[in-house]
């Protein structure tokens, strides 16, 4: 019954060494052997079998199954193996029989090579003969011909000589004649012509002259808003300061007259009190002198006129009593008068204190306002241009899309000549139409190919140039990097693209309020532009023309052949080892488009918000210490006062820790912008706008407040301005420049200070020799402020100050500004063409690309 209903019997083991080529992946897995077996007769689809637990019982025809199974797997397997094998046979009887054919064929070659060579030597020799005897039949016919030649032109030229000589002997006399007038006509024409030349450059320039001053005039009205409001403040400053100069002045001369007045009331009151003594005096001694009279005279004859007399002499004594009373009572009331008046003037004094305290404030106030005035009109100037060129990108892209819904946007790759990143290019309606019409499907699919190629080119390129990519050789690889894709992708005759956006808003992203990172972008702007500016030039309606020769192929996917043709692979290496651009270095002139010139002008902003961002930054550091750095500490001076070697070098160090400071944050931002490489140039204008700033802050100072014209000050900011001249000295006129010049004027102001015998020096030596480039309003004012308090010296003369004082109502009669101070300059102090000038030549050829622009070439 078992074998009737199970014939077939096996165990696991012999199961799957027999049948274990029918699923070897079952094999490899880690699988008891009852599972494995189990998967083997299910994955042949058998039916009907019974697993043990040991062995496997198949029903009847189910083990012939699972054995054909088998011998169709062994013989597909022995069927590979006979085709490996036959294959490499026949591939060995090839070899051989191309070996034997190339042996027969360089033989054969060899000997049509001898044939030929011999051919050829013949012909060469008879070509040789042939040359030969033709050289020698020329030259003897060459020969006959010139001596024949000779022998007429010796006689024809002694016929030209004796002719010759005739006509100058004949016409040496006419010559004279004719020479002289034509000076004379020459001469009166000159003379003509000179006078003309002179009444048209007159007019001339009186035109161009009249069309700059209304250029000016606008200018000024465009800018005049916030200077007359500068003015205005400087002018009302300048006004308090003044009244309260006269206020001061007049304060004193009411103080002096009042003294007079009070000291002559004092002495007119005591002089009347004498003579109030003296007439009561005299009173006295007539009225005993009437009393004697009386008594001794007769009492019937002289007592009338005695009485008489006596009444007179009373009455006029009473009437000189009454006006000496009435004039001391004069006198109380001037002298109360007086002290009524001193008393209010006093008032009027404390009054006017108050109000020089009160302007002083003010105009420190008044001081801070313009400054930051000033700031905020260069921010808001650098953010109008940020938002012109952003206004200017935006309203073009928006015309050229709703003017040009009909074109096709064809994106051209850099291998067949095309521009790249979707230039449009106008094509008729016919040729549209037919292109559609012959090839609807092969178009659209290179199209989409390439756009995808070139966004994938443009992501690459923002990926790598968002990093920092460094300097090859003191060259900005960023820099480079983009120009030579900008340059390889023909974006500067595009008329609409996305990659000049793109790398601004990197550039815009990538910059931070760190000095370092704006030094570096400050480096690969600054090249960039200048191989922008030596590159680009504006295009006019004739650069229509080119494009419009390129749209005229057949279709797009010609133009793919035809690019494809080209070898892109070896593109891609040229443009790596930088040699596939013929000489990039040499730059030569690309008529430029809208988007090319409008990336320039963003560009530039960029450049000029960077390079003011790094000077602020600077200005910010610095300003702190340019206030401590006006005035000594009184406790370093008390200490220098009282004296020793130890001590005063101590006491100098710490003085000189504020410039130092300054110092330091100069060598900071030099070390930083030559690690970034920027250019030289910059860095000039840097620091000469600093040192400018330094001069403004430090001589405004020194005019404002009196405590800081001292002698002590003076010595202090002139040891201070050693340590800023040593710093120039050492950055070296590359990178410092005409940055000392800029401090003339708190050199000289401070020259001024410390000078000794100032009462000697006349207004002339002043003004030509110690201070030529200072004000009379501002040498004023310094003199009028000086004090020592070292050594107790004076300042200038009375009669110096009284001329200063002619002079500066003669400025003021004359409409002369007499503003004192100093404005800081926060302009740009540079252009384009400058940044190109300055820089030299780069060779971008040598400049090594990074891994990732490697990668893809």
């Amino acid at each position: 019954i078992s074998c009737a209903g199970y014939p077939t019997r096996r165990t696991f083991s012999e199961f799957l060494n027999r049948f274990g080529v029918l699923a070897p992946e079952i094999l490899e897995g880690n699988n008891d052997d009852k599972v494995a077996c189990q998967m083997i007769l299910d994955k042949m689809g058998l039916k009907g079998y019974q697993i043990g637990k040991t062995k496997v019982f198949l029903r009847a025809g189910q083990m012939a199954e699972l054995d054909a199974r088998r011998a169709e797997v062994l013989g597909h397997a022995a069927r590979t193996i006979q085709r490996q094998i036959r294959t490499y046979i026949a591939r060995k009887e090839f070899i051989a029989l191309r070996k034997a054919a190339i042996m027969l064929q360089s033989h054969w070659r060899g000997i049509s090579a001898c044939k030929l060579y011999e051919q050829l030597r013949r012909e060469a020799g008879a070509l040789k003969i042939q040359k030969n005897f033709r050289r020698h039949t020329a030259r003897e016919s060459y020969l006959t011909v010139r001596s024949s030649t000779i022998t007429l032109q010796t006689g024809l030229r002694a016929m030209a000589a004796r002719n010759e000589f005739r006509f100058r002997k004949q016409t040496k006399a006419a010559i004279i004649i004719q020479a002289t007038l034509r000076c004379h006509a020459a001469y009166s024409y000159y003379r003509s012509l000179q006078k003309a030349a002179i009444t048209t450059q007159c007019g001339w320039r009186r035109r161009v002259a009249r069309r700059e001053l209304r250029k000016l005039k606008m200018a000024a009205r465009e800018t005049g808003a916030l200077k007359e409001a500068k003015d205005k403040l400087e002018k009302r400053v300048e006004e308090l300061t003044w009244r309260l100069q006269l206020e001061k002045r007049l304060r004193t001369d009411l103080e002096e007259e009042k003294a007079q007045e009070i000291a002559k009331l004092q002495e007119s009151l005591q002089a009347m009190q004498l003579q109030v003594e003296e007439a009561n005096a005299r009173v006295k001694k007539e009225q005993e002198a009437a009393r004697k009279a009386i008594e001794e005279a007769p009492p019937i004859i002289k007592e009338t006129p005695v009485i008489v007399q006596d009444t007179e002499k009373v009455n006029s004594l009473t009437a000189e009593v009454e006006s000496l009373k009435a004039s001391l009572q004069s006198e109380r009331k001037a002298t109360e008068e007086a002290r009524n008046a001193c008393t209010d003037a006093e008032a009027r004094n404390a009054e006017l204190v108050k109000k020089l305290e009160d302007s002083e404030r003010r105009v420190d106030q008044l001081q801070e306002s313009v400054q930051r005035l000033e700031e905020k009109l260069s921010n808001s100037q650098s953010e109008i241009q940020v938002l012109r060129q952003q206004s200017l990108a935006i309203s073009p892209t928006g015309k050229s899309l709703t003017t040009r819904q009909r074109t096709m946007i064809v994106p051209r790759t850099p291998e067949n000549g095309n521009v790249t990143n979707g230039e449009t290019k106008v094509l008729s309606d016919m040729t549209l139409a037919i292109s559609n019409v012959r090839e609807p499907e092969s178009e659209e699919k290179p199209q989409k190919c390439l756009n995808e190629k070139q966004q994938e080119n443009q992501d690459i390129l923002i990926k790598c140039i968002s990093q920092n990519l460094g300097f090859s050789g003191c060259k900005p690889i960023a820099a480079c990097v983009i120009y030579k894709c900008l340059l390889h992708w023909r974006s500067f005759e595009v008329e609409k693209t996305t990659v000049f956006d793109r790398i601004i808003q990197t550039i815009a992203s990538s910059i931070e309020d760190n000095n370092d990172v704006l030094a570096y972008w400050l480096s690969n702007s600054s090249t960039l532009l200048m191989l922008l500016q030596r590159t680009l030039k504006a295009s006019g309606a004739a650069s229509w023309t080119p494009q419009r020769r390129r749209a005229s192929s057949a279709s797009l996917f010609g133009r793919m052949s035809q690019g494809l043709r080209s070898s892109p692979q070896s593109a891609g290496l040229s443009f790596l080892n930088g040699r596939g651009l013929s000489r990039l270095d040499d730059l030569r002139q690309v008529e430029a488009k809208y988007p090319a010139l409008l990336f320039k002008q963003q560009l530039t902003a960029f450049l000029e918000k960077i390079y003011g961002m790094i000077r602020d930054n600077l200005k910010k550091e610095i300003s702190p210490l340019i206030g401590l750095c006006i005035q000594a500490p009184r406790t370093s001076r008390a200490s220098m006062v009282k004296g020793r070697s130890h001590a005063n070098a101590v006491v100098q160090k710490a003085l000189i820790a504020h410039w130092q400071s300054i110092v330091k944050s100069l060598n900071r931002y030099l070390n930083i912008m030559k690690a970034n490489h920027v250019p030289p140039f910059l860095a000039r204008k840097v620091f000469t706008q600093i040192f400018s700033f330094i001069n403004v802050q430090l001589f405004n100072s020194l005019l404002l407040r009196r405590e800081c014209c001292s002698f002590s000050n003076g010595e202090y900011v002139k040891a201070g301005l050693a340590e800023l001249e040593q710093w120039c000295n050492e950055a070296t006129e590359e990178y410092a420049g005409l940055a000392w010049d800029e401090l003339k004027h708190i050199r000289q102001a401070i020259g001024f200070l410390v000078i000794h015998q100032k009462p000697k020096k006349t207004l002339n030596e002043i003004t030509k020799e110690l201070c030529p480039v200072l004000s009379i309003q501002q040498l004023y004012r310094i003199s009028t402020m000086y004090w020592d308090d070292k050594y107790g010296t004076h300042s200038v003369s009375s009669d110096v100050i009284a001329n200063m004082r002619v002079m500066m109502t003669e400025d003021t009669n004359n409409a002369v500004s007499s503003s004192f101070l100093l404005d800081d300059d926060s302009s740009i102090p540079f252009t384009v063409d400058d940044i190109s000038k300055s820089l030299q030549q780069i060779d971008i050829a040598d400049v090594d690309p990074p891994a990732l622009i490697r990668e893809n070439s």
